[in-house]
């Protein structure tokens, strides 16, 4: 999987920091969109400490964030189950239409990467359709934790293993689902 490295936000990007069961999260928006969570796993990537490091620290209320910490707080508290935020994450248009599409996955089920990549315009797509998950700069929110292996094994996830987990059996529990 690829290492989500975030270089380049857009400028006038601020960020706060706020806690939530899978780990403090970095929400990163400017003044009309969130442009990224970042994980604190991400951190230790030198590249994405460096720009958190240079970005302002949002003090004062901030309309996006506010929205965007009161509505990760309201998907964990099992109340939420769809994002209404506006979203800018950056990056190619291929990476931009996958995980868009990501927003179409039911809260409390799960798709495969081949079903993803069939959806955006064929199966060979598949692997290209991984690479953009793991790219994914707005996790939870734009739920790539949402796409499995082939068989329904757990992959590759940004914030770890751990957290797939605890997100997938969050939203079967909160959905009224069971896991297979």
């Amino acid at each position: 999987m690829k290492t989500r490295i975030f270089r380049k936000l857009p400028e006038g990007s601020q960020y706060r920091a706020t806690t939530s069961p899978v780990g403090p999260l970095h929400l990163v928006a400017g003044n009309n969109a969130l442009h990224a969570i970042i994980w604190e796993c991400d951190l230790e990537k030198p590249v994405t400490a460096a720009t958190i490091a240079a970005l302002p620290r949002a003090t004062r209320p901030h309309g996006v964030l506010d929205t965007a910490e009161e509505q990760l707080d309201e998907y964990f508290n099992g109340t939420r189950h769809t994002f209404d935020l506006p979203l800018a994450p950056m990056g190619t248009d291929f990476q931009r239409a996958a995980w868009f599409a990501l927003m179409d996955i039911p809260y409390g089920e799960t798709t495969s990467y081949e079903a993803q990549a069939i959806r955006l315009g064929g199966r060979e797509k598949t692997r290209a359709i991984g690479t953009a998950n793991g790219m994914n700069p707005i996790s939870i929110i734009m739920p790539c934790h949402r796409v499995v292996g082939k068989k329904g094994a757990l992959t590759g996830f940004g914030g770890g293993f751990e957290a797939k987990a605890f997100l997938l059996e969050h939203e079967a529990r909160t959905a009224g689902r069971t896991l297979c």
